[in-house]
């Protein structure tokens, strides 16, 4: 097995990590604070924008996992440092570079998402997201790193909390029977990628020279809506039907005043006010992956919620 380097332990980077661990693998994960040790998995503290330590840590790592990002609001003056630090360290390396990136580079698109559209971003999240890529792109075109770039759509699964729209405002309520609200149309089509699915993808990804080069789609089940996947949810817990709430415009207004996430928000509120259906057949056909059965991931993200809000009471 090899050395494998995570930058970022957020839901993706603590996904992925533990998962090349469980391969084997020898990990150590960045983040700036730092954590104790875990089985398999050693947490050092550093600023990953400062290239020279980090380019010191990864050496002779076969890979870097950028998982990490800038607080939301600040992406787009803190990503552009955090992008050309892991491209230097990746060429001072020799490491492959394996970003996890989002589906904000797209833009609007009327259709389903595949990898073959132009980045038309029109907002600054969408428009910094689609110039880091390019930059990596750029360099491995010119042979100066291997890079490679996973897309996944709104993180669902296991270990998804404040930042996931089926997260922290949805499953406390809905196993307790109560109403939940939403950004956005409930009944719109709407693709949600599994966590553990994500990790698979990047782990493979970063192995498999094949992958290197361009960009790919996590493999993801077919477009759910918020109140499909409620009622799936509310299923699994038996709980009964759970009532599924629009938040009113005006409601959303006032928080963002008070809030940069629902601030920022405002940028890709497209996603949730029209279908957003992604396609990952590129990933699947080349790789032979198939995303998690919808049913095994409902019942695994009610029994770790149900674990998890028992263990805080």
């Amino acid at each position: 097995m090899s050395f494998q380097v995570v930058i970022g332990f957020g839901p993706a980077g603590a996904a992925t990590a533990r998962l090349l661990a469980e391969q084997g693998h020898t990990v150590k994960v960045i983040t700036r604070s730092g954590r104790s040790p875990e089985p398999g998995i050693e947490h050092i503290a550093l600023d990953a924008t400062d290239a020279e330590r980090l380019t010191e840590v990864a050496q002779g790592a076969t890979a870097l996992y950028s998982c990490a990002a800038p607080p939301y609001h600040r992406w787009t003056g803190e990503w552009p440092p955090l992008a050309a630090s892991l491209c230097a360290a990746a060429e001072a390396t020799g490491a492959v570079l394996v970003m996890l990136g989002n589906l904000y580079a797209y833009g609007p698109v009327d259709g389903p998402l595949t990898e073959e559209l132009p980045l038309a971003a029109t907002g600054p999240k969408g428009q910094v997201r689609a110039a880091v890529w390019e930059q990596a792109r750029t360099l491995h075109e010119q042979g100066r790193i291997r890079a490679v770039e996973v897309r996944a759509s709104d993180f669902f699964g296991p270990g998804v909390t404040d930042g996931g729209h089926l997260a922290g405002r949805v499953l406390p309520p809905l196993l307790r029977g109560k109403p939940v609200t939403t950004l956005g149309d409930p009944d719109a089509p709407h693709s949600w990628t599994y966590l553990p699915d994500v990790a698979r993808t990047l782990a493979e990804a970063g192995g498999d020279e094949r992958a290197w080069g361009r960009a790919w789609h996590v493999p993801t089940q077919g477009a759910l809506s918020v109140r499909e996947m409620v009622d799936r949810l509310a299923a699994e817990a038996g709980t009964g039907p759970v009532a599924v709430r629009r938040l009113p415009s005006a409601v959303v207004a006032v928080a963002a005043l008070f809030s940069p996430l629902i601030r920022e928000l405002k940028e890709v509120r497209y996603q949730f006010d029209r279908p957003f259906v992604v396609d990952s057949s590129a990933y699947e056909t080349a790789f032979a992956a198939r995303p998690t059965p919808v049913d095994e991931q409902v019942k695994a993200t009610v029994d770790w919620w149900r674990e998890r809000l028992t263990t805080d009471e």
